[in-house]
């Protein structure tokens, strides 16, 4: 019987629970990454036990109160619901699983899982549309680390992104359209995750990536760009809904610290529409496949709070792919199409 070829889907990772030690310990080994706080690791060791963790695990496990449901963490079983699907639409000869890059089910226990499955070959796709260093990259970073000392390593391969992938922009568009088709907005946000400023100019070759206009192709020079990848996926998302480019803003949020952000921030751009007199916003976020703390709360219930105060009248979030069907499509053609 010839081996199986092992397919692993990882999204980012979410606490076991809301208590406020889960928390704690999802935020250590989080922020412990050195690609995603990327600084020495003393300063980062002590940054983050002495300051971030211990301070932020009780407001942090408030929202997360507020984000899980009889079925625990959206983002958790969204994953583990189009790991199940995808298994069902691709043949008996893959094996279809899922991890999170930080706590359960670990990406160490799952890759020894296909370990002892002998799989032919290995296909890693991270859940995130846009390639980063602290997001895609730590998760090459970690498959890499564990899987180097395995006597016998199959033939590995990483989707590194998949922004261009025709379904994956498709499913976004679908869901956009079912709130657009109900209300008559003024003006539409697309709303990413941020990165530092210095993460974005680390990844950049012959200094190319200037945080400016040059985010307005994605090329052979900026392809790993991630501020470019996202205004990629925005125009490549607004040519499918017909959105004209004046009616829409690409904007970054959830910052950290004091050091300079990828521009413009969300928060500055909602208050600038309310002060133009836009009244009804509704609000993509393309960063994220499945709905969680930063859309469903952040964007949804923060930034619509923020909204109205600034005198805005509507705000709407457009949900995340989670499991429609359309996108676990994609995933089986990202999967079959080599």
């Amino acid at each position: 019987m010839a081996k199986k070829r092992g397919i692993l889907l990882v999204n980012l990772g979410t606490p076991d629970s809301t208590a406020v030690s889960d928390v704690r310990k999802y935020l250590h080994e989080f922020l412990m990454d050195k690609r995603v706080i990327d600084i020495p690791a003393l300063p980062r060791f002590l940054l983050v036990n002495g300051i971030i963790a211990p301070f932020r695990a009780p407001k942090s496990a408030a929202e997360y109160r507020k984000l899980f449901d009889d079925r625990g963490s959206p983002l958790k079983y969204y994953t583990e619901d189009i790991t199940a699907l995808l298994s069902k639409k691709l043949s008996e000869h893959y094996s279809v699983k899922f991890a999170m890059r930080y706590q359960s089910p670990s990406l160490k226990s799952v890759l020894e899982e296909f370990q002892k499955e002998e799989v032919a070959s290995l296909h890693v796709i991270p859940l995130f549309p846009q390639y980063a260093s602290a997001t895609t990259g730590s998760i090459i970073d970690r498959v890499m680390e564990i899987t180097r000392d395995w006597q016998i390593i199959p033939e590995v391969k990483f989707t590194s992104q998949f922004l261009e992938e025709e379904l994956f922009i498709e499913t976004i568009a679908d869901q956009g359209r079912k709130l657009m088709e109900k209300e008559q907005y003024d003006h539409y946000i697309f709303s990413y995750h941020g990165l530092p400023e210095r993460q974005i100019r680390k990844g950049s070759y012959g200094d190319f990536c200037q945080l400016g206009k040059c985010c307005a192709t994605l090329n052979e020079h900026n392809r790993y760009c991630y501020r470019a990848q996202c205004f990629e996926t925005t125009r490549l998302v607004v040519a499918k809904l017909g959105i004209k480019e004046e009616d829409y803003t690409v904007c970054f949020q959830s910052r950290l610290g004091k050091d300079p952000w990828v521009k413009p921030y969300t928060e500055d751009v909602l208050n600038e529409l309310a002060k133009k007199g836009k009244k009804k916003v509704l609000a993509f976020s393309p960063a994220f496949v499945s709905d969680c703390l930063e859309t469903t709360i952040e964007v949804g219930e923060e930034y619509h709070e923020n909204f109205i105060e600034a005198g805005g009248e509507k705000w709407d979030l457009v949900p995340s792919l989670n499991a429609e069907e359309k996108w676990v499509e994609c995933l089986a053609q990202m999967v079959t199409k080599e």
